[in-house]
């Protein structure tokens, strides 16, 4: 009875401990991640940052990470004072466990497994569990993540499932109820364009659209500063932002983002 005495009071303070109102965003510098930061800018008062340097072949997507911090803070000057501290871990092991697309020089292609050779096994799961500890640290209840299973390069380990199991070995395994938050999981590209387009609408202060196809400043952001291509090429300039334009990365962001210019003109057909 003691015992269970003293875990309910400890239960209790860590309850008191953790903020309800703070949310940590794992943030790559990708299309997804980026978006996942406005969304959670747009929902919780305490907003941090973390991201993992793990070796990967697209490395120019950490010193994106900075620079579209800087530029959404300008276009959200509503929201920037919720944002708080940036973490960057470093996590070599990955790469001593072995080679990727995602890590190395071998060719993007479909393994034998039936999965594409960038996939880089347990990737996720490290990445929010690293996050897991560190919201636990700093009294933080959400963890927000931009997996997804909808348009997406079959990762096991971004599947609606993975995740809501994993959420309950953290909390199990840190006797603690942190939720883990997922606001891409069943929209495809086309759909967190317009997420980001809707949350930029309400948020950014002169309430207007800079252009059908540029739209507004949080998607002028993410088109100009995020990176998706795994090959790391910054030195493509498309109409949907910078890569190579051939990598599953960059096609699913190209053809999200002509699906999506599409719809927009469509509405704005409709509304003349």
């Amino acid at each position: 009875e003691g015992t269970l005495r003293e875990r309910g009071r400890r239960r209790q303070a860590m309850a008191m401990a953790i903020d309800s109102n703070a949310a940590l965003v794992l943030f790559s510098g990708g299309q997804d991640s980026s978006t996942c930061l406005v969304w959670a800018l747009s929902k919780f008062s305490r907003v941090e940052t973390i991201g993992f340097n793990y070796g990967q072949r697209h490395s120019v997507e950490m010193k994106q990470r900075p620079v579209i911090i800087h530029k959404l803070c300008a276009a959200l000057p509503g929201l920037k004072n919720r944002l708080g501290a940036d973490t960057v871990l470093d996590v070599p092991t990955i790469t001593q466990i072995g080679d990727t697309a995602m890590t190395s020089e071998v060719e993007i292609e479909m393994g034998s497994n039936g999965l594409p050779t960038t996939f880089v096994p347990a990737r996720n799961l490290l990445f929010l569990t690293f996050a897991a500890s560190l919201a636990y640290r700093r009294g933080i209840k959400h963890i927000i993540t931009g997996v997804c299973e909808t348009d997406y390069s079959g990762y096991p380990d971004c599947r609606d499932d993975t995740i809501k199991a994993l959420q309950v070995a953290l909390n199990l395994g840190m006797d603690t109820r942190l939720v883990l938050h997922t606001p891409l999981m069943f929209i495809d590209k086309a759909g967190t364009w317009e997420l980001a387009f809707q949350i930029g609408e309400k948020h950014f202060p002169m309430g207007g659209v800079a252009s059908i196809v540029g739209g507004d400043e949080v998607v002028d952001v993410i088109v100009e500063d995020s990176h998706s291509c795994y090959v790391g090429d910054r030195s493509h300039r498309h109409a949907w932002g910078y890569g190579c334009d051939a990598c599953p990365a960059c096609e699913l962001r190209k053809q999200g983002w002509e699906r999506w210019v599409a719809m927009r003109v469509k509405l704005r057909d409709e509304t003349q």
